[in-house]
C-alpha cells in the first residue's frame, strides 16, 4: 500500500491494528496512551485527512482543527502536482509513463486513507494496464485496502477477479501471494480448513510481508491446523515441518500448546492454551471469533482425551486436564447437549461412558433421509405436472 521495504508489513495494516487496539475494551488505559499517539504520528506523517475525519467521527481521537487544515491542504498540493504529472505523460511520454503517474495518484489515494478515490483511480490505472503481473498487482493494492478497512465484500471480489486473471497467466510468486491473502480472508470469516490448506500451501513460499510478518503466519497457521486437521495429519504437516520448527518457539505458549496437545499432556495443553487467549482475544481478524475458536479447541481436545476409553470417571478427566470435577462436568455437559462430544454422564457413579457413532451407520442413515426428501420432491412435482 506504500512505498517501503519489501519485508515490512504495511503501514496502513500496522496503523488499522492498533485502531483495533485503540478500541479495545481489554486494551489497559496507559497502553491506550501509546496507541493513540501511534495512531496520530502515523495518520499526520501520512497526511491522511479522510481517515483523520473517521477517527473524528468514531471518538476514537479528538479533533485538532489547525492539524487537519495543514493535511488537508498537503493533500491539495499533492493531487494537483500527480494531475499536473498525469497531463504531462498524456500530452509527452508514452503509455508506460502515463500508467506510472496514474499508479502514483491510486498510491496517493489510499496513503491518505481516501478509499473510495484510491478504488476508483485503481480502476482508472487498470485501463491503462497490458500485463497480467501489473494488473494482479492492483488487485493486491484493493485487497490490502479490504483488509485495511476490513472489507470482506471488497476482498471476495477482488480474490475471485485475481483468479480469473491468473486464468490468462501469471507467475508462481504472485500465485502463492494470493494463497495467503485468500488463507486470511477465509480465518477472518470463520473458514478455519480452508485457511489451514492455504497456509499450509504457504509455508515454504511466503512473501506476503506487507500483510503480517511470517511469525504472524505462523501463529495463525497453527491455531487453524489445531482445530482443522487429524492427529496424523497435524503430525506430519505442522509439528514436523522444518519451516514451523524454526519459528515457533519465538511465539509465547505455542510450542507447548501445539506439542502438548500431540502428546496428550492435558495440563500443559490448558495452561499453554490460557496463555495464548490474550493473544486471540487482541488479534484484528481473530477477535470476532474468539468464542467460537475457544469452544472447537475445547472440543477437540476432549475428544481427543474420550477416545481412548470406553469409560472414565469424572475425576481421572479432571486430574488429567488439572481443573475441578465441577468444571469438568459443567464443560462436557453443555458439548454434549450441544452434540459436540459423543458421550453419557452417570452423575450417580461418576463416570463418563463415550458412544462413538458409527460411520457406517450414519452414512446408512443419511442415506435414506436423502432418499425420503427426494421421493417428497418427486411427488410434489408429480402433482404439479398432472395439474
Amino acid at each position: 500500500m506504500d512505498a517501503q521495504d519489501g519485508n515490512q508489513q504495511s503501514l496502513q495494516l500496522i496503523l488499522g491494528h492498533n485502531v483495533f487496539l485503540l478500541k479495545h475494551p481489554d486494551v489497559a488505559d496507559i497502553d491506550k496512551v501509546r496507541l493513540k499517539e501511534d495512531v496520530l504520528n502515523a495518520v499526520k506523517s501520512n497526511e491522511m485527512t479522510p481517515y483523520y475525519e473517521t477517527l473524528v467521527a468514531d471518538k476514537v481521537v479528538e479533533v485538532d482543527q489547525s492539524i487537519l487544515d495543514s493535511m488537508r491542504a498537503k493533500n491539495e498540493d499533492e493531487i494537483k502536482k500527480l494531475d499536473e504529472k498525469i497531463a504531462d505523460a498524456e500530452e509527452n511520454l508514452g503509455e508506460s509513463e502515463v500508467r506510472e503517474a496514474h499508479l502514483a495518484k491510486s498510491l496517493y489515494y489510499i496513503q491518505i486513507g481516501e478509499k473510495e478515490k484510491a478504488l476508483e483511480q485503481l480502476k482508472v490505472t487498470e485501463t491503462k494496464t497490458v500485463a497480467v503481473g501489473q494488473k494482479m498487482d492492483l488487485v493486491f493494492y484493493t485487497l490490502q485496502i479490504g483488509f485495511f478497512y476490513m472489507d470482506f465484500d471488497l476482498i471476495s471480489k477482488s480474490l475471485d477477479k485475481a483468479k480469473n486473471l491468473f486464468e490468462e497467466g501469471g507467475d508462481w510468486e504472485r500465485k502463492n501471494r494470493l494463497k495467503v491473502y485468500e488463507g486470511l480472508y477465509c480465518m477472518a470469516t470463520r473458514n478455519f480448513k480452508k485457511a489451514t490448506d492455504l497456509f499450509l500451501h504457504s509455508i515454504s513460499t511466503f512473501t506476503t510481508y506487507e500483510l503480517f510478518p511470517y511469525e504472524t503466519f505462523i501463529f495463525y497457521t497453527v491455531l487453524t491446523s489445531i482445530i482443522s486437521l487429524d492427529r496424523v495429519s497435524l503430525k506430519q504437516k505442522v509439528i514436523d515441518a522444518p519451516e514451523i520448527l524454526t519459528v515457533i518457539g519465538k511465539i509465547p505458549n505455542l510450542s507447548e500448546f501445539l506439542n502438548s496437545l500431540y502428546d496428550c499432556r492435558y495440563k500443559s495443553f490448558f495452561l499453554a492454551f490460557a496463555g495464548l487467549t490474550e493473544q486471540i482475544k487482541l488479534d484484528r481478524y481473530l477477535h470476532p471469533h474468539f468464542r467460537f475458536y475457544m469452544r472447537e479447541v475445547r472440543t477437540v481436545v476432549y475428544s481427543q482425551f474420550l477416545e481412548s476409553y470406553k469409560s472414565v470417571t469424572i475425576e481421572a478427566m479432571a486430574k488429567a486436564f488439572g481443573v475441578s470435577v465441577e468444571f469438568i462436568d459443567l464443560e462436557l455437559s453443555r458439548f454434549i447437549a450441544a452434540g459436540k462430544l459423543h458421550c453419557k454422564i452417570d452423575k450417580v457413579a461418576g463416570v463418563l461412558e463415550t458412544n462413538r457413532p458409527d460411520a457406517k451407520n450414519a452414512l446408512y442413515q443419511a442415506t435414506i433421509k436423502q432418499g425420503d426428501f427426494l421421493l417428497n420432491r418427486i411427488q410434489k412435482l408429480s402433482r404439479v405436472i398432472d395439474l
